[in-house]
């Protein structure tokens, strides 16, 4: 079977097809041109808006609509920023009167030292959207037990946070990665904590569906080079985890019969 993200293996989000397994962000880049330019290099189709950070409306000063063309891209317009549950719905509402946006990316965040989610409130505001019809991809503690509840009442993705948001540490709980992906019937995304490409590969060969990274490619030296090899880390991770690694051995293998030597 070849996989890549432009022929048939598709990720399906609340009923929309893509095919891009990269979502990129648009915090923390020189300019909104360099942002472009590093969404087209990554292949990306999804980009997350946070709505209380980028101009979305004020034309005296330079909009990322200007730069990232809306009916190119889906916005996934999200939370960040928010650190109670009010926050996060006050702002989706808003940003569903702006550009009618419904799938959403809700973070409620639990301390400005970690960045960590605050699962009660993010649990409680995701409760809320989902009965006002929003469809919501949200950010989560690696936690199995949470991951499912979200799941349970009406979450179309689950996002665990590899490491800390910003970090660049990459997976540190593939155990607890791989336990929400084999429980899951909903797409699951690592967010947050990816710093180069090996990490991105990690996350997919895991069987995540997608990744969502920001920090890892604005802050490399050359972003947009990253974000191309982010593209192909994302892709290579999906090919092996579809093609099916060999086991672990203890001890070695020949890849040529012991048998029958001369």
């Amino acid at each position: 079977m070849s996989v890549d993200n432009t022929k048939d293996d598709f990720m399906t989000i609340a009923g929309r097809q893509f095919s891009s397994r990269l979502i990129v962000g648009t915090g923390k880049y020189v300019d909104y041109a360099e942002n472009a330019a590093a969404a087209e290099a990554a292949g990306a189709e999804i980009v997350t808006v946070a709505v209380r950070r980028v101009n979305l409306s004020d034309p005296s000063a330079p909009m990322l609509v200007d730069y990232i063309d809306p009916k190119k891209y889906t916005f996934l317009p999200n939370t960040a920023g928010c650190f109670t549950g009010e926050d996060a719905v006050r702002t989706l509402r808003l940003a569903r009167e702006a550009g009618g946006w419904s799938l959403v990316k809700l973070e409620v965040l639990g301390d400005e030292k970690t960045l960590y989610p605050n699962m009660p409130e993010t649990l409680r505001s995701a409760e809320l959207l989902i009965k006002e019809g929003f469809d919501v991809m949200v950010y989560c503690s690696d936690d199995p037990i949470m991951a499912k509840q979200l799941e349970d009442i009406g979450c179309c993705a689950i996002m665990p946070l590899a490491a800390p948001i910003g970090s660049g540490l990459g997976v540190q709980n593939p155990i607890n990665i791989r336990m929400i992906i084999e429980q899951s019937s909903v797409p699951v995304l690592v967010d947050a904590g990816v710093g180069t490409a090996s990490d991105a590969a990690i996350a997919m060969e895991l069987g995540c569906d997608g990744v969502l990274m920001n920090t890892a490619i604005a802050e490399a030296k050359n972003p947009v080079l990253m974000a191309e090899a982010m593209r192909h880390a994302v892709i290579a991770g999906r090919q092996a985890y579809v093609a099916g690694r060999m086991p672990k051995r203890q001890y070695a293998d020949p890849s040529s019969p012991l048998a029958g030597l001369i």
